[in-house]
């Protein structure tokens, strides 16, 4: 039970003192400490006499004077518990201990509750002083970063104008050097073109030189096959008239049948000598395909073959398509064993059908072309072969064989390639 003035809460016991220190002036024999007060402001008396009327209040009989002043104002903190509480503790109506227990238990659970409040009330100060201190921080962590940035930025600033006034210097000088460019490529296309006109205008006169040098080749060879077949003709007349006449001079003679030759005695002294050692190529006729293999296994020999002239002996009962790939076929299997240069040349003088062949690896195909024989084609590839080149010509004509033996080629019968393409 709370019953002196030391006993009640601190909030109380100040509105005790200010209830009081408003009457003092109408409280008769206060103690001298006391009266001192009563004549103060009434705005001083709680401030300055509060420890003073708390001693006076000590005394009963002068807190019940300043009761019986208090009762007679009206209350003015009706409905506030310490209001209530102070005044009842002055005063000290009936049922006062209840009242004022049951008003303190209210305060101190406002209390407690204020305290909370008010320790809330600090933590949420200082973590508002504390954010507002972080807050500072970071508004100048800011602002020296808002420096630093402004700084860099005005470097870069100047550093990308500074770049771009190059840039634009490099572009205008790539720009002048790009017309420049574009101007000597103009001119070099203007020369060019004018270069081009030129060399196709002589080119087509070459092309027509070549065409009528062509057509006067192919006359002159017409012309001297013409010429050649009728000095053939004539030879031929005149072999035949020397034969006959010696052959009725011997009869008209009379005489005998002579034997042997005039070698027969050398030969028969060599034999008899012992020392006859014939050569390979003495041994072997032009017909024997082991002839053939020694020329081909020599250094870039260089095979040309009379397609016709072969296929048609070969094979006279098939049709020249079936005889051009059975021979270009054939010759695949030489070319590959020996590794000889190999062509072969097909008369088409007259016509213009070119029908295709399937030529194997190594084996290249011709024909001849119009108005041209495959016999001129064929002296025409001796001709240009350099002199000690082993260049064979397989054919069994005996004009293309004599001209071409004259250029140094050497002749082989159709009959050794045939053995040798049926191994």
């Amino acid at each position: 039970m709370v019953t002196t003035f030391a006993e009640l809460p601190e909030p109380v016991r100040t509105r005790v003192v200010a209830q009081a220190a408003d009457v003092l002036p109408d409280v008769p024999t206060l103690p001298p400490a006391v009266r001192r007060v009563a004549a103060f402001a009434p705005a001083r008396r709680a401030r300055l006499g509060a420890s003073a009327i708390a001693e006076a209040l000590a005394d009963d009989e002068v807190r019940e004077r300043v009761a019986v002043q208090v009762a007679a104002r009206p209350d003015p903190d009706d409905g506030d518990d310490v209001g209530v509480v102070a005044r009842a503790w002055l005063t000290r109506p009936d049922g006062w201990v209840e009242l004022v227990a049951g008003r303190l238990a209210r305060i101190e659970e406002a209390t407690a509750a204020g305290d909370a409040r008010d320790r809330e009330l600090d933590r949420l100060r200082r973590r508002l002083t504390d954010a507002e201190h972080t807050a500072r921080e970071l508004r100048s962590a800011q602002q020296e970063r808002e420096d630093e940035l402004r700084a860099e930025h005005q470097a870069e600033h100047a550093s990308l104008r500074r770049r771009l006034g190059e840039a634009r210097a490099a572009e205008r000088e790539s720009t002048a050097r790009a017309e420049r460019a574009e101007a000597e490529l103009d001119r070099v296309r203007a020369d060019g073109e004018s270069r081009v006109a030129a060399l196709e205008k002589e080119n087509r006169q070459l092309r027509g030189q070549v065409e009528r040098r062509e057509a006067d080749t192919a006359q002159t060879r017409r012309d001297a096959k013409a010429e050649r077949d009728e000095v053939t003709m004539r030879a031929r007349l005149l072999l035949e008239s020397v034969i006959d006449a010696a052959t009725g001079l011997r009869r008209e003679l009379g005489l005998p049948t002579v034997e042997g030759s005039p070698a027969d005695r050398v030969e028969a002294e060599v034999a008899a000598a012992g020392v006859r050692t014939p050569s390979s190529a003495g041994a072997l006729g032009a017909a024997d395909p082991g002839l053939l293999e020694q020329y081909l296994a020599m250094p870039r020999a260089r095979l040309i073959v009379d397609g016709y002239n072969v296929s048609k002996r070969a094979w006279p009962s098939s049709s020249l398509e079936a005889q051009r790939n059975r021979l270009a076929g054939g010759l695949a299997a030489v070319v590959a064993r020996t590794g000889v240069e190999t062509t072969v040349v097909f008369d088409a003088a007259e016509t213009d059908h070119r029908p295709p062949v399937v030529a194997p690896r190594g084996v290249r195909v011709l024909y001849s072309p119009r108005g041209v024989i495959a016999d001129d084609v064929i002296r025409d590839l001796v001709s240009v072969e350099p002199t000690g080149r082993v260049v064979l010509v397989v054919t069994a004509d005996r004009e293309v064989a004599t001209d071409v033996g004259r250029d140094g080629a050497r002749v082989v019968d159709p009959d050794a390639l045939l053995a040798l393409l049926a191994r």
